[in-house]
């Protein structure tokens, strides 16, 4: 299995719990593809660089996690048909920088 990153950007206006399931159903599709969820960061809601789908925010989700490369395409398919993502990346993570990743100082 390879190490992967997914940047999710979901609709501003959800509450919560609504983020959540959309999280929970993502997880859902990696692990049901065969693959483990390493890490979920929520970085909370940022200013877009344009506007997309009439929003001018998004709520920002970075998910690392190991999946199998033909899981990969499916989840991409998946991942287009839910209404309230606006964006989604999927991007393979060098072995090189798994090695030399520190971990962020905690505050």
């Amino acid at each position: 299995m390879r190490t992967y990153e997914i940047v999710i950007i979901a609709n501003p206006e959800l509450d919560e719990e609504s983020l959540n399931g959309i999280i929970e159903k993502v997880s859902s599709w990696i692990t049901d593809g065969g693959g483990e969820i390493e890490k979920v960061d929520h970085w909370g809601k940022r200013k877009l660089a344009y506007q997309i789908q009439k929003q001018r925010e998004g709520d920002y989700y970075l998910i690392t996690a190991k999946m199998e490369p033909s899981a990969v395409k499916e989840f991409n398919s998946n991942i287009k048909y839910v209404e309230n993502i606006i964006r989604s990346m999927v991007s393979l993570v060098e072995e090189k920088k798994i090695e030399n990743r520190q971990e962020p100082i905690q505050e």
